[in-house]
């Protein structure tokens, strides 16, 4: 039965095709996503790559005598990825980096002649900045600026002279520059005496200002607009009181399309530049929507959406006929998706008060059909500057029609979505205040007829692993069992082992384990020296390539559980890193997980 709900697909938008017709999607036929060709809306996808790993992007050249699009691959998970350039003429790919180091794509130039990309290469830790050329060999690419941590591009200005560069330090914090492309002089936009996090960076239509999102002297990300001459900053969005999520410039620079995240629910809103006006579009599917992308003439605005009805499907909004065309239908396995079950979004409250008053977390809660009291699967996102919104998921649909198993999935502080804020409320020393809105969302739980409290299980990825050691290991006596994928086990050793370029930013997060005070701290809270207070049956995950949570995190866990003889079991993929993406290994896990559940929580 759940070979059905594991035989469904998505597709997702990745750029306008060359020829100004079609469009460039990613989906998956066998194993893994690549990049697709499709002519018109509801036409047959045209696979244009074949590899045994996944393909991310396609970025088309905008100089259409290349005929082609950049993309990115790494092996296995490692995350170590790979540009390439895919000729649409002869279906020849190119290696455009050393093959060795990792790389993202910073985007062509204008004309389209040069790109750029940033790198670690240097010396493993610092994203340097690099321009290349098709033409050029991957050793020969320019360096153009050095950095000191995490660094990207954002935007090329209309000449080709200037850039939109940021530094990304963590999730409450960066910065955003200018750069002079040709001197290497640079200066910055951004308010140097705050902590701000800003997103995006586009220039305006005549190079005199740039677009960009912003939390300065708010609680959400605000759409703003920076002139570059007289350095004066304009909200574009003060009446939004959520998250600008995702921006996008049309490239005439008239009009702007944004995102903004809604309580987990996303909306797509349009901003004329010449009157900085801007509404809600609508005759767009309800669902989360990301991955924005203009047609040249911005009259055309290509997005990916999901809802809990129908998996990541393509659409394109056309703002002259104010209509929205679905262009990709992606398969459900058959499966009628009128019939699944869609999440109520609740707040309950937990332990402490704000501003004199009772601090509610929201909550998304699925029920299956049917007379309860049911059983819970209690689902924790990672990140942890993350937040859970409601996706196309088969399998909790499995979970909630098959295995009649209802699913709760709270956004616990220290969840994005919710302002800097709440944000910031789990940082550092107060990490275990996330794991008390746990508890709290247990007694919730305690309180409903139709749940069965006597029947829980927790299950996290990554951060939400951490979580789920740590629930188990507070709260015992309400957990029935628990599922952790990539979790952290030990936050010193992970701190200590992550991958050089990330151990900065998630210190920011969890905390510096080089101060003797902190250190002590995070050992006192690590699940691996509270081990013996696992005493519930759990299923333990893990990537052997990951970069972020390293396999060892898994292995002392394993054998700290196996040492205490509880029920464990445990599934390590040699081929994947930071979860799964290659089917066979996602359907062996998602069966795994499946029989776990039926074992330990439905007996």
């Amino acid at each position: 039965r759940l070979q059905q709900y594991q035989n469904s697909r998505g597709a997702a938008f990745r750029d306008w095709a060359p020829d100004g017709k079609g469009i460039l999607i990613g989906t998956r036929f066998a194993e893994v996503a690549q990049a697709h060709y499709i002519a018109e809306p509801g036409a047959a996808r045209q696979q244009l790559t074949f590899f045994d790993e996944p393909v991310r992007g396609a970025d088309v050249c905008p100089d259409k005598s290349k005929n082609g699009f950049i993309f990115t691959k790494d092996i296995g998970g490692n995350e170590q990825h790979q540009l390439y350039f895919f000729n649409l003429d002869d279906g020849s790919v190119k290696l455009l980096t050393d093959g060795e180091n990792r790389f993202s794509n910073g985007g062509w130039n204008r004309k389209g002649d040069k790109f750029l990309m940033t790198s670690n290469k240097r010396n493993g830790k610092d994203f340097d900045i690099y321009i290349s050329t098709l033409e050029t060999e991957p050793e020969e690419a320019k360096m153009i600026f050095e950095a000191n941590g995490i660094w990207y591009a954002t935007d090329w200005s209309h000449d080709d002279n200037h850039l939109i560069i940021g530094n990304f330090i963590s999730a409450n914090e960066s910065r955003l520059y200018v750069l002079n492309i040709e001197t290497g002089d640079y200066y910055e936009v951004s308010n140097p005496e705050q902590k701000i996090s800003y997103d995006g960076g586009y220039f305006s239509n005549n190079d005199r200002g740039i677009y960009y999102v912003s939390d300065e002297n708010e609680e959400f990300k605000k759409l703003r607009y920076y002139d570059l001459e007289t350095k004066k900053e304009t909200i574009l969005t003060g009446n939004l009181n959520w998250n600008v999520d995702e921006i996008e410039i049309s490239k005439d620079g008239s009009r702007i399309a944004f995102t903004v995240n809604e309580g987990g629910y996303i909306n797509v809103y349009e901003l004329k530049t010449a009157s900085n006006e801007y509404n809600k579009i609508e005759n767009i599917p309800n669902g989360q929507v990301y991955g924005l992308y203009f047609n040249n003439d911005g009259n055309r605005l290509g997005m990916t959406i999901n809802s809990p009805k129908f998996p990541s499907d393509v659409f394109v909004y056309d703002f002259n006929k104010k209509e929205s065309t679905r262009w990709t239908y992606s398969e459900v396995g058959g499966l009628n998706t009128e019939q699944f079950i869609e999440p109520t979004l609740i707040e309950y409250p937990t332990f402490d008060k704000v501003n004199g008053e009772q601090r509610n977390i929201p909550a998304f809660v699925y029920k299956p059909e049917g007379e309860g009291p049911f059983p819970v699967l209690l689902t924790i996102h990672g990140g942890p500057e993350s937040q859970y919104k409601p996706y196309f998921t088969p399998t909790y649909q499995y979970i909630l029609k098959e295995l009649k198993i209802a699913i709760v999935a709270p956004n616990v502080r220290g969840s994005s979505g919710y302002g800097k804020s709440f944000l910031l409320l789990d940082n550092g020393f107060k990490r275990e205040d996330s794991v008390k809105d746990i508890g709290a969302v247990l007694d919730w739980i305690e309180q409903q007829p139709d749940l069965d409290a006597s029947k829980i299980a927790v299950s996290g990825g990554s951060y939400g692993g951490y979580m789920s050691y740590a629930t188990m290991i507070n709260y015992s006596d309400k957990i029935t069992c628990g599922i952790s994928s990539v979790g952290i086990s030990n936050f010193v050793t992970f701190l200590e082992n992550t991958k050089e370029y990330r151990r900065d930013i998630r210190r920011a997060e969890y905390g510096d384990e080089r101060d003797p005070a902190m250190r002590k701290h995070l050992e006192a809270i690590s699940p691996t020296n509270h081990a013996d207070k696992l005493i519930k049956p759990i299923f333990i995950v893990q990537g052997a390539n990951d970069p972020r949570v390293p396999l060892s995190e898994a292995e002392q866990m394993l054998t700290k559980v196996k040492n205490n003889g509880q029920d464990v079991w445990y599934l390590m993929a040699k081929d994947e890193g930071h979860g799964f993406r290659k089917k066979s290994n996602r359907d062996f896990y998602n069966s795994t997980y499946m029989l776990f559940l039926e074992q330990f929580l439905l007996q």
